[in-house]
């Protein structure tokens, strides 16, 4: 029997206050990491009204001027003047680090497998950081493998962003919200259902005084510089039963951390898949990446999406546990919600056979501790906004499909092109 029904997801823009926090925290991290690769760091943000805390444990031989990486990352978003409420040169930033602890540390250093057997196996020799479950998923409902409804909040906030930055709508201020509701039948998008946009702005437009002809006149705006390019290469675009929703409260004149507080680690559903699939519980922001929280979720959407790529499945979850101090994987689960095209018992064998999940493995195998020259010291802090994962405009090394082929040499089936 058809089923039809609605899945939504969501979206903020860099300078909602979560991800401001999240920025600060990625953009610490980079500055370290740029300095000396094998930093730990946990660097936690809170942002509110005229202050940013950061906090958290760091040892590192790098020298960093904290202050000063948060009032650039915050001028950077767009928090340059006092009328938003939040400014980069007028804010207190106060800075309480402490250094990881040492029991933490010694099974990242030596890892159990080290300790215990004296494996020869050099990545054997790194712990991961903590306990946990990860979660990596792909499907085949956009070019990057990832559901649509993530996809086009993301693309709508990035649009967002970028229409305030030019100046093409200068009356938008940083801090926003998107969301998007796709109709689905039997498993697949066949319509959006409803388009929400929350977006900070000024209390008047131009010579625009009166509330609700300013509300008129950002939504007009809106669909025209926003939600039209962003559809414009969309198979599945809105028609005249979508619903358009812009700032439902009437207004958003007071926003950013003036409006509500910021925390790092608060969005990670945003980061990851918008709900669809599942997520293990830790966040990514400001975490080195021997903390299995971030490099092993990067390594599940690697394999993950490269199942998919190779035509073996359609849908493709993965799920990867850890034990703090032991490098290799408690547990490997490969899912495919009926849509694999193969025994799931076989493709958990071709993970095995193709793919390094240690933790040191995962770092060596994505580069992770040694930040890309062309990106001038910035790795991090570029996919702390608008998602970590289906990023088409950045060179992510779990974002590849180099595996793909590997896959279907291995099942003797015909090589074709990856996306």
């Amino acid at each position: 029997m058809s089923r039809r029904y609605l899945f939504s997801s969501e979206s903020v823009t860099e300078g909602h206050p979560d991800k401001i926090c999240d920025q600060i925290s990625d953009t610490i991290l980079d500055a370290l990491l740029a300095q000396d690769p094998t930093s730990r760091v946990a660097a936690e943000v809170v942002v509110n009204t005229g202050l940013v805390l950061i906090t958290g444990e760091i040892t590192s031989k790098a020298q960093v001027n904290y202050v000063n990486l948060a009032r650039q990352k915050i001028a950077e978003i767009g928090y340059t003047d006092a009328v938003n409420g939040f400014c980069s040169n007028s804010c207190s930033v106060l800075v309480a680090l402490d250094e990881q602890s040492a029991d933490i540390a010694q099974g990242v250093d030596t890892a159990h497998e080290t300790r215990e057997k004296s494996s020869e196996e050099i990545f054997d020799s790194t712990g991961a950081g903590d306990q946990g479950i990860m979660f990596g998923f792909a499907c085949n409902e956009t070019p990057e493998l990832m559901p649509l409804p993530i996809s086009l909040a993301h693309r709508i906030s990035r649009r967002l962003a970028a229409v305030r930055k030019t100046g093409q709508l200068a009356y938008l201020r940083p801090d926003g919200k998107t969301q998007v509701t796709i109709a689905y039948e039997d498993g697949r998008p066949v319509g959006i259902d409803t388009i929400l946009i929350s977006t900070q702005h000024a209390p008047t437009i131009g010579d625009i005084t009166d509330e609700k002809a300013v509300q008129a006149k950002i939504r007009e705006d809106l669909w025209s510089a926003v939600v039209e390019p962003v559809f414009a290469d969309i198979e599945v675009k809105p028609d005249a039963q979508t619903r358009f929703l812009v700032n439902p409260t009437g207004k958003f004149v007071i926003g950013g951390p003036q409006g509500d507080s910021g925390l790092t680690g608060r969005k990670i559903i945003v980061d990851t898949y918008g709900g669809y699939s599942r997520h293990g519980g830790g966040a990514f922001s400001g975490k080195d990446p021997t903390k299995v929280d971030r490099s092993a979720a990067y390594a599940c959407r690697y394999v993950a999406k490269n199942i998919v790529a190779a035509g073996l499945a359609d849908k493709c979850e993965v799920q990867l546990s850890y034990a703090i101090g032991v490098a290799r994987p408690v547990s490997i689960l490969v899912e495919t919600f009926g849509t694999g095209k193969i025994d799931e018992d076989r493709l958990l064998e071709l993970v095995q056979q193709n793919f390094e999940l240690r933790p040191a493995g995962i770092i060596h195998a994505f580069n992770l501790r040694n930040l890309p020259a062309e990106r001038g010291g910035r790795f991090y802090q570029d996919v702390a906004a608008y998602g970590h994962l289906g990023r088409n405009d950045l060179d992510l090394p779990w974002e590849k499909t180099d595996k793909a082929d590997i896959l279907k040499q291995a099942l003797n089936q015909p090589v074709s092109a990856t996306v």
